[in-house]
C-alpha cells in the first residue's frame, strides 16, 4: 500500500474504532469529520481508500464522491445509516465501490477494504496491456483507453472490465464476477453490480457491446468484429 486510508466520519466513536482496526493492521490513517475537511485532506495527501460516511456536516458523502470521481478513481466504500435501496444505488451511480449499512462489524468492513486494496495492487506478470477490440488496460497504471482516448473508471468498474477481458468468449456468473471483483459473499439484490456494469457500458460507449449479457447466467466479453 503506497496511501493513507482517509476515514470520513463525524461520529467520533465509529471513527475511532475504525481507526484503531486499520492501524493495529498496519495501515496509516487520516481522520476527517465534515465533508469540507475531506476533500482538502483528499487534495493534500496521497490515499489508497477513503472510508465515506454519507450524512455529514458542511458536504454529504454524495457531493464528495461526486467531486473525487472528476478527478480519481480510488476505490471509495460508503457508509449510511439509511436503508432505502435507492439511496445504495445512488451512491454506486457516484462512483461508489462497495457500500455498507450501519450498524456494521468492523472486521467485515476491515475485509472489503483489504479486498479493494489488494485489487488495486496487483499487476500481470510480464504482460503490461491487455488491449481487445479497442479496448487497450495498462495493468501497472490501471488505464484504459478506448480507440486511443483514455476514459475514467472507478476501482470496480476496472476491475470487471479487466476480468471479463480475461476471460474473453467464457461465460462469466454473476457469483463468479462477485468473488472476484468484491471478494465476499454478495449480499443484496442484483441491482447493485447492474448499476455497475451500467455505468461500465456507459463509459464504454459504442464498445459497450463487447459485453453480452447472458439471461439468468450472468455475462460474457466478445470482441466487435
Amino acid at each position: 500500500m503506497t496511501g493513507s486510508i482517509l476515514i470520513v466520519e463525524d461520529e467520533d466513536i465509529l471513527r475511532e474504532i475504525l481507526k484503531d482496526y486499520f492501524q493495529n493492521e498496519g495501515y496509516s490513517v487520516l481522520e476527517a469529520t465534515d465533508g469540507e475537511e475531506a476533500l482538502k485532506l483528499f487534495q493534500e495527501n496521497e490515499l489508497s481508500l477513503i472510508i465515506l460516511d454519507i450524512m455529514l456536516p458542511k458536504l454529504d458523502g454524495w457531493s464528495i464522491c461526486r467531486r473525487i470521481r472528476k478527478s480519481s478513481n480510488i476505490p471509495i466504500i460508503m457508509l449510511t445509516a439509511r436503508t432505502d435501496e435507492e439511496d445504495t444505488l445512488l451512491g454506486f451511480e457516484l462512483g461508489a465501490d462497495d457500500y455498507v449499512t450501519k450498524p456494521y462489524n468492523p472486521l467485515v468492513l476491515l475485509a472489503r477494504a483489504k479486498r479493494l486494496l489488494r485489487n488495486r495492487e496487483q499487476k500481470n506478470d510480464g504482460n503490461d496491456y491487455l488491449e481487445i477490440g479497442g479496448i487497450r488496460i495498462h495493468t501497472p497504471s490501471r488505464t484504459v483507453q478506448v480507440n486511443k482516448k483514455e476514459i475514467t473508471l472507478t476501482h470496480t468498474e476496472y476491475e470487471i472490465l479487466l476480468y471479463l477481458m480475461e476471460n474473453r468468449g467464457n461465460v462469466i456468473s454473476r457469483e463468479q464476477l462477485i468473488t472476484k471483483v468484491w471478494g465476499y459473499e454478495h449480499i443484496g439484490d442484483d441491482r447493485t453490480i447492474n448499476s455497475h456494469m451500467r455505468n461500465l457500458r456507459n463509459k464504454l460507449g459504442d464498445h459497450s457491446t463487447c459485453i453480452k449479457t447472458i439471461v439468468r447466467t450472468g455475462y460474457k466479453f466478445e470482441e466487435i468484429r
